[in-house]
């Protein structure tokens, strides 16, 4: 290894990831690994896209890319990743090699680097064993669909090349991971620093039997499922028509194999047609298989857009829009059940809620444990409920199609990583059932147009004696009207609910649905809820539909609020009596671009009723 080699298509590719604890010498081995191999490599994960062409790793080559685009996004927004992709080679392969950093806090960023890999090096500091973060990274790496791990014991120098401290730590290893599903776990002796078992087996441990790290790195079979051999699946990446001849769907072919005159069908649509060509940068081709970018021109004129996915016609996959997940939990605020956030795979994206965790697992036992929610870190089974149906497999069977992030749909802030595991039988059983009369013509016999009033402000702001003032004006033209008190509903529908946040979302959810009932029937509906957190009224301006939907904010300051205190309510929250109190114990998000603003401090209810009034008669509700 005197001398630079140089990357040729005809060697093997490895990706692999380093990871444990801190200061287990992840950085050690890599260094040291690059140094031995006189390596080629970029530092920047900026850099992947470039460096990765020549490597024939573009695209979906990268099963979780889409989480690294994710991250990547927050990296503009000042939101550090710190992910190091290192790339060097031998003279019987080339490597690529997800460098992360150890803390419990950047599990996310590990997650990211594991996504991507076939292999990881699971490194354990020979002075401390087995540790809690080797447990959750194990933990992982399985999740992620990596089935195989060398257990890299490091720092060996440190313990005197000690066989039995080896042996041990072998040892709680293999107990450990015995149920974690790996295919193949090479256990070595390292020292990183001193090179002991990296290039050449150590003299100062002639005790282990096994190859040295880079031997077994460059003999070690990572194939899996054969995706060339497994039914042809692509997701669209994007409709390319220059002009009115030409309409191809370009994207990278996931599994399987294309050949010119195959039938395909499109999800969720289910048309179906035949592949006319199959044009690439290079030319048309015959036929074409799982990794390479084509564009599909089809023999039919067939409505795609960019997220459906073409497969084969006589073996698709699934279409559903509820799932059981797998979650890894990447933000430092809670999940919260019941809010909604933005799902989205390599090339689809719908509106998700999450259900309140099955269970949670724990890293350091394996076994389930009950969940209410899921912090930083954590990883629990999950059903995710969609707005709309997707094209999808099971992570275990197809990572392009069974792998999504979520993503917070105010801050876009990445918040978590899943996996899907199967459809819940419910979306498959449960069709919207489609009805002769519509919201027009239910509104058509009322005189009106339907609408949604929706006014949030803090408890005594003023909201329900807005709310009873206006209706009387709306009856008194005529109106069909409704009001959804916060209290009253609490009292009946939502009686079951407490004040948690997850609680909160819940009760927003519910009373969005049955608002849209009403809107449904023609109705002009007056909502009049605290309604404290913006995530919750933008998943009820969804609900509703924008059209339709007018979020009034009755502001009215805290201590004024607090100053009329009809129910006693803030003396009892001050009093510790009332936990999670809007506006003492618990946060009020105060719209940022209402349609109405109801200064309670500047007029009387009768004078904001007008104005309310005023505005649904300019919009024409009224």
């Amino acid at each position: 290894m005197s001398a630079p080699l140089v990357f040729d298509d005809n060697k093997t590719l490895l990706r692999f990831i380093t990871c444990g604890s801190v200061d287990d010498g992840k950085s050690t081995l890599i260094g040291r690994m690059l140094y031995e191999s006189k390596m080629i490599f970029e530092d920047q994960l900026a850099s992947l896209e470039n460096d990765s062409k020549k490597f024939g790793t573009t695209g979906g080559d990268f099963d979780f890319a889409l989480l690294v685009d994710g991250l990547s996004a927050e990296r503009e927004q000042g939101i550090t990743i710190d992910v190091a992709y290192r790339f060097f080679a031998t003279d019987k392969r080339k490597f690529i090699v997800a460098d992360t950093p150890g803390h419990e806090q950047y599990t996310r960023n590990m997650a990211t680097g594991a996504s991507t890999a076939q292999l990881a090096i699971v490194m354990i500091d020979a002075r401390k064993g087995v540790l809690t973060q080797t447990r959750r990274h194990s933990f992982i790496v399985s999740m992620l669909g990596v089935k195989h791990i060398v257990v890299a014991v490091n720092k060996m120098d440190l313990v005197d090349f000690a066989q039995d401290t080896y042996e041990r730590i072998k040892a709680d290893y293999l107990k450990m991971a015995e149920n974690l599903g790996f295919k193949t776990i090479e256990v070595m002796p390292l020292s990183a620093l001193k090179g002991d078992n990296i290039v050449t087996k150590s003299d100062r441990m002639d005790w282990y039997d096994g190859v040295p790290l880079f031997t077994y790195l460059e003999q070690v079979d990572v194939s899996g499922k054969d995706i060339a051999a497994a039914p042809f699946r692509m997701a669209v990446q994007w409709v390319n028509r220059p002009n009115l001849d030409f309409r191809g769907f370009a994207g990278e072919i996931a599994s399987g194999m294309i050949h010119a005159g195959d039938a395909v069908m499109v999800l969720p649509s289910r048309k179906t047609s035949t592949v006319k060509r199959i044009v690439t940068y290079d030319g048309d081709l015959p036929q074409a298989q799982a990794g390479k970018a084509v564009t599909l021109t089809l023999s039919d004129e067939i409505d795609i857009s960019r997220g459906d996915v073409l497969a084969a016609a006589n073996d698709p996959c699934d279409v559903a829009d509820i799932f059981k997940t797998r979650i890894l939990w990447m933000s430092e605020k809670p999940m919260i059940t019941g809010r909604q956030y933005l799902f989205r795979t390599g090339t689809n994206s719908a509106i998700c809620t999450i259900s309140r965790p099955d269970y949670g697992l724990d890293v350091n036992t394996f076994e389930h444990r009950a969940a209410k929610s899921l912090d930083l870190n954590e990883i629990g089974v999950c059903d995710a409920l969609l707005d709309r149906p997707v094209a999808f497999e099971s992570y275990d069977d197809n990572k392009t199609l069974g792998a999504f992030i979520l993503i917070d749909r105010l801050t876009f802030e990445t918040v978590a990583m899943g996996m899907i595991l199967h459809p819940m039988r419910r979306s498959e059983n449960v069709h919207a059932q489609k009805l002769e009369l519509e919201r027009d013509d239910r509104a058509a016999a009322k005189g009106q147009k339907p609408c949604v009033l929706w006014m949030t402000g803090l408890s005594g702001a003023g909201k329900s004696t807005i709310a009873n003032v206006l209706e009387k004006k709306l009856h008194a033209r005529g109106a069909h009207t409704m009001i959804l008190d916060g209290d009253n509903i609490r009292r009946g529908l939502n009686r079951d609910l407490g004040f948690t946040e997850a609680d909160r979302a819940e009760n927003i959810r519910r009373v969005a649905e049955v608002a849209k009932l009403m809107s449904d029937a023609g109705l002009i509906t007056i909502v009049s809820f605290i309604s404290p957190f913006r995530a919750e009224r933008q998943m009820a301006r969804d609900i509703i539909g924008d059209d339709h939907f007018i979020e009034a904010f009755v502001d009215t300051p805290l201590d004024v609020a607090e100053s009329r205190d009809v129910k006693g309510l803030y003396k009892k929250a001050r009093a510790g009596e009332i936990p999670n109190f809007t506006g003492i114990g618990s946060p009020y998000e105060e719209p940022e671009h209402p349609e109405l603003v109801l200064k309670t401090t500047e007029q009387s209810a009768e004078g904001l009723a007008d104005m309310a009034l005023a505005h649904l008669t300019k919009k024409g509700f009224v």
